[in-house]
């Protein structure tokens, strides 16, 4: 049973909605210049350390902020399936990290590289990696599919359910280069950390209070919403043959359009 919109995800709804407003907010007030880092000259000379702290509190252009809410919208599911308490802890402990890690890396490539690596880009792109590690590790495929290079030829390209979660990240990761590459490998490698506890205990186990993320206020709701989706299940499998078919012709056109059904 797909779940439509933001059900049983408020914290990704909230993140994604603090994204868009955030950023509306700075494009109108014509302020962008102050949230991207670039280490010479806001860092040194200038020692604007500050930016260390706000660079991804907003995106600085459209293009970004779209393929940014289109990816969040997707891993909403990872809030689903771990609940909205164990989601809240890792965006938490995942952004102290992310802040630091990526300016870390680009000091230290920036003289590599001749001065050519110099700026990281506005926007919690690193944020939204270390997510789709963990979307990466934790959703498995449902179906696959096949395009064929032409109608003449064999070949064909394979692809899945969650292709196309993959290709919006890799739009966001390619939209500011080069520092947008180090943004979304730094969040990638953060999150893989995590996901296999590399890090310090605290850092894996530590929650937020059960009360600041609701649960014990919507566990006895949880549980009744979960049965009555069970009693659902049962009463209607005598229909699901009949509508298989239907689904399955459905075919790659449908499949997209369940992606954002009832998103709002």
């Amino acid at each position: 049973m797909l779940a439509s919109g933001f059900t049983a995800a408020p914290v990704s709804k909230y993140l994604l909605f603090g994204i868009v407003v955030s950023s509306l907010l700075v494009s109108i007030n014509d302020i962008k210049y102050l949230f991207h880092i670039q280490l010479v000259p806001h860092i040194w000379p200038y020692k604007q350390f500050w930016r260390l702290l706000l660079w991804q509190s907003c995106y600085n252009n459209s293009t970004e902020l779209l393929f940014a809410v289109m990816t969040m919208y997707h891993l909403r599911i990872i809030e689903r399936m771990w609940g909205s308490r164990k989601f809240a802890s890792f965006l938490l402990t995942a952004i102290p990290p992310c802040l630091l890690i990526p300016p870390v890396v680009l000091t230290i490539l920036r003289p590599l590289t001749f001065s050519i690596l110099n700026i990281l880009p506005a926007g919690p792109t690193p944020l939204i990696f270390a997510l789709l590690a963990q979307y990466h590790a934790t959703i498995p495929t449902v179906y696959k599919y096949h395009i064929f290079v032409s109608s003449t030829s064999p070949d064909a390209v394979t692809f899945s359910d969650k292709s196309l979660v993959y290709l919006l990240a890799a739009q966001l990761a390619l939209s500011s280069l080069p520092g947008s590459i180090i943004c979304a490998a730094s969040g990638w490698i953060i999150g893989v950390t995590w996901r296999r506890g590399l890090g310090p205990d605290i850092w894996t186990t530590w929650r937020v209070p059960e009360w600041l993320a609701g649960g014990k206020q919507a566990r006895g709701g949880d549980f009744d919403d979960l049965r009555r989706r069970l009693e659902g299940e049962g009463s209607g499998t005598g229909h699901a043959t009949g509508a298989e078919g239907e689904v399955r012709r459905r075919g790659l056109g449908g499949g997209i359009l369940d992606q954002f059904r009832g998103a709002f």
